[in-house]
């Protein structure tokens, strides 16, 4: 058996002159950066193998092209292929012999436990190789390295949109907390990095309203992000779903456009609650007066643009005219950058903005921009919408929802096993 040892910039240059003078049969021994890059030189790598000597191939050392990436790749691949078909056989029910015969190029009779040493040796190869990879292009922000077993986790959480200054710091602070033990598998490893999100997402959870007292719920927000959905959606929930179920009043403040108006009025008639339409403050009070004997008040408000301050002003008008006390709910809509959420909250925030309500999860794959929203303003969130229909389509927020959305996507048997908690 001989030890050889290749030099490269990279870990899959030094690789592919291992494979091109020692053969595939050569076993990777150690792979380690020897020098690091810095400005006036490139970074140095060393791969140890060991190879018999007869299969040290005698061809002379060449430089690598462009390709050596995708030849490396291709021996991924092949690798794959090879587990794949060893493990299709130990599937097959075993004869109480001790030994099977395996269709095998030498022809010989291989014990099971060979098998699965086989499969751990090219399993441990293919993870290899991804380290190495992963090692050279391994993100590196703040002086915080990402190690090669939280690749998986990394890259997750970067896809669904989160904020790249919130998964370092939560990077961060994964490794700095999570015990060794669990750096073994890459499922520890995200059942680890779940917890620690869901532990970051305030919630608030749906309550009972105390006997003799009333909860006004204002919906605010944008044109178009599903307000006068949202609150047929929760009419339907409280007045019929819920165990206790509510007497339930609607005002729309949203007399500018018409259809609204006739549609809030059409879902009122069809569940037989009582609405009112308003103008001003004066009809403002006078509607809640009419709907003195409703313990829930819910109150539509036309859609505004964040930069039309003068219909945001006329909505604190209302607010400060209540002799009760509105709780005021932010709309905001799960598809929109991370950069125009912030901006939506910040132009409303004057409102004094008590929980917010993210609509439209099912036309949108990236959920981690709603994480960041939440993880920036640290604001309670209450329900999700998760589609048009009336009253089906709304999930009481809970932070196992959101991050099962942020790392495998929605799905809605997902949203059914939540949509009664």
């Amino acid at each position: 058996m001989k030890f050889l040892t290749f030099h490269a910039k990279t870990p899959a240059e030094a690789l592919k002159q291992a494979q091109v003078q020692c053969g595939e049969d050569a076993l990777v021994v150690s792979t380690k950066q020897i020098k690091k890059k810095s400005l006036n030189s490139e970074a140095l790598y060393e791969v140890v193998v060991a190879v018999e000597d007869s299969k040290v191939l005698n061809k002379p050392k060449k430089e690598l092209n462009q390709k050596s990436t995708e030849d490396v790749l291709v021996n991924i691949s092949e690798a794959a292929k090879q587990i794949s078909k060893i493990a299709k056989v130990t599937q097959a029910p075993l004869p109480t012999k001790p030994k099977i015969k395996v269709e095998e190029r030498s022809g010989t009779d291989i014990d099971v436990n060979d098998i699965k040493q086989e499969i751990t040796k090219l399993a441990d190869k293919i993870k290899l190789i991804q380290e190495m990879f992963w090692e050279e292009k391994a993100p590196q922000r703040n002086n915080l390295a990402i190690p090669p077993e939280f690749s998986e986790i990394y890259k997750l959480a970067r896809t669904s949109g989160m904020g790249p200054d919130h998964l370092d710091n939560i990077m961060k602070l994964t490794l700095e907390h999570m015990p060794q033990k669990m750096r073994q598998s890459s499922d520890s490893i995200k059942r680890y990095f779940q917890v620690l999100l869901r532990k970051m997402v305030p919630v608030r959870h749906e309550s009972e309203v105390p006997r003799g007292s009333k909860r006004l719920m204002m919906f605010v927000g944008p044109t178009g992000v599903g307000k006068t959905t949202t609150i047929a959606k929760l009419a339907a929930r409280y007045s019929y779903i819920k165990e206790k179920r509510d007497k339930v009043g609607i005002i729309t403040l949203d007399t500018y456009r018409i259809g609204a108006v006739e549609q809030l009025f059409q879902y009122a008639k069809m569940m037989k609650l009582p609405i009112e339409d308003v103008v001003d403050t004066n009809d403002f009070n006078n509607a809640l007066r009419s709907l003195n004997h409703c313990n829930v008040i819910l109150i539509d408000t036309v859609g505004s643009s964040q930069y039309d301050k003068e219909k945001l002003a006329k909505l604190s008008s209302f607010i400060n005219s209540s002799d009760y006390e509105i709780d005021v709910n932010l709309v905001l809509s799960a598809g929109n950058k991370l950069e125009d959420l912030r901006e939506i909250y910040e132009n409303f925030s004057f409102l004094n903005i008590d929980t917010l309500v993210f609509t439209k999860f099912d036309e949108t794959k990236t959920f981690g921009t709603v994480f960041s929203l939440i993880y920036d303003i640290d604001k309670p969130v209450s329900y999700f919408s998760v589609g048009q229909e009336v009253p089906n389509d709304i999930v009481v927020a809970n932070s196992d929802f959101l991050v099962e959305c942020m790392l495998n996507g929605f799905k809605r048997k997902q949203e059914d096993a939540n949509s009664s908690k």
